[in-house]
């Protein structure tokens, strides 16, 4: 395989900063959740910043994740849709750097943006603009490179939209047509309250390896308890990994459990745990490792990025921490 890991979703240029809860009362927005915005608001909100410090990166969930499996020693590539700008060069330039192969061409438009504000207790509060990022379709994903992987990981902020949903569903037809596993992401319980129907139907149907944290499993299930949700949705996927925060994790195969306790850790920064999770699970199990194993990587690497600002990990693993974090 050309590539341990293929992944589709957003292009998003992610822009960390630290405020307080003040800020956040002064630009009128609601803590903890991600917002998709307009343009113009999106242009007051970064004019509201200019005094800040800002650090920027290549983000998007399922980019965290592919990056994450890049700074682990593994191979990935990504799909997304980028606009010709100077934002875009970055993103573009930023993942090829890492090694990343991005198959699709930048088109006209401004490339999406995600401003992550960082409150002192760690949580964090997006504010999106997709850009063009909501234009990829269909036709922008290359059959051949989704073919060389060993897993196809999608995210499901993917679904709401009408074009980057037929990419995702195609991305999926593709990868079982050629013996591709694939793996999806549920994103945000938002997302799985929007589409929910669409996410039960993958879920009994193509998808292997299914990715949630507890509240989007609740909103999946539409239970409290964090481990009924895990058999209920283990019934029709045949293997689910499920976040716990702090808790650490449930990952669920051949209708066995596989508990893996969480990493203490001071939190900083939120943004990304999940993703990084995903990265260390998937790049696990693309390397030999069990399930346990596989868990157990993904828990550390989740810390990792949590007791930082920024969703990436401050350094790649080398393989010796990868074999002890794996346990």
């Amino acid at each position: 395989m050309r590539y341990d890991v293929f992944g589709v979703g957003n292009a998003i240029v992610d822009l960390q900063l630290k405020v307080d809860d003040a800020f956040l009362d002064h630009i009128r927005v609601s803590k903890g959740l991600m917002t998709l915005v307009a343009a113009d608001r999106q242009l007051e909100i970064l004019g509201t910043l200019a005094d800040h410090s800002v650090s920027r990166c290549s983000g998007g969930s399922a980019c965290n994740t592919v990056v994450g499996v890049a700074d682990m020693g593994g191979t990935g590539a990504y799909a997304c849709k980028t606009g010709n700008d100077d934002l875009g060069e970055f993103y573009v330039g930023d993942l090829r750097r890492l090694g990343i192969t991005v198959p699709v061409a930048a088109s006209e438009g401004i490339t999406g943006t995600s401003v992550i504000l960082i409150t002192p207790d760690a949580q964090r509060t997006m504010l999106t603009h997709l850009g063009v990022s909501s234009k990829l379709d269909a036709g922008d994903l290359p059959a051949d490179e989704i073919a060389n992987s060993e897993y196809l990981y999608v995210e499901g902020y993917l679904f709401p939209g009408d074009e980057t949903r037929a990419a995702a569903l195609k991305a999926i037809e593709i990868a079982k047509a050629k013996g591709v596993k694939v793996a999806l992401s549920l994103s945000d319980a938002w997302v799985v309250g929007t589409c929910r129907t669409l996410c039960w139907e993958l879920i009994r149907g193509p998808v292997d390896l299914l990715f949630a944290n507890k509240e989007e499993a609740k909103a999946l299930v539409g239970t409290d308890d964090p481990i009924e949700c895990a058999r209920t949705i283990h019934r029709h996927a045949t293997n689910v990994a499920l976040t716990l925060g702090p808790d650490g994790s449930i990952l669920m195969h051949g209708n066995q459990v596989f508990p893996v306790e969480g990493v203490h850790v001071d939190a900083i920064d939120t943004t990304g745990a999940g993703d990084m999770y995903a990265a260390g699970v998937l790049y696990g199990l693309t390397h030999g490792m069990s399930w346990q194993q596989a868990g157990r990587l993904g828990s550390h690497a989740a810390a990792q990025v949590v007791g930082q600002m920024g969703a990436r990990l401050p350094r790649p693993f080398t393989a010796d921490e990868i074999r002890a974090m794996a346990g």
